[in-house]
């Protein structure tokens, strides 16, 4: 991937990389000299986004307990 720097040095960050690290409107990021002399983006705010799985998580909603589940399982009525 590559990206144009403007006159102001900024450059936009491709999509697939925003998506990976979790950069959004307001994500605090900071670059780092590798060893090697590459240059490394790192996000540094600690409010990671809220994955859509994430947001799912323990909504199981009311429903039959373990008890039911087991005795529907092994047939019992």
């Amino acid at each position: 991937m590559s990206t144009t720097v403007t006159a102001k040095g900024q450059v936009t960050i491709p999509k697939p990389v925003r998506d990976l690290l979790g950069i959004v409107p307001g994500s605090k990021v900071e670059f780092h000299r590798a060893v090697d002399g590459s240059v490394v983006l790192a996000r540094t705010d600690k409010n990671q986004p809220v994955t859509r799985f994430a947001k799912l998580r323990g909504h199981a909603g009311t429903g039959l307990n373990t008890d039911a589940i087991m005795a529907l399982t092994r047939g019992k009525p």
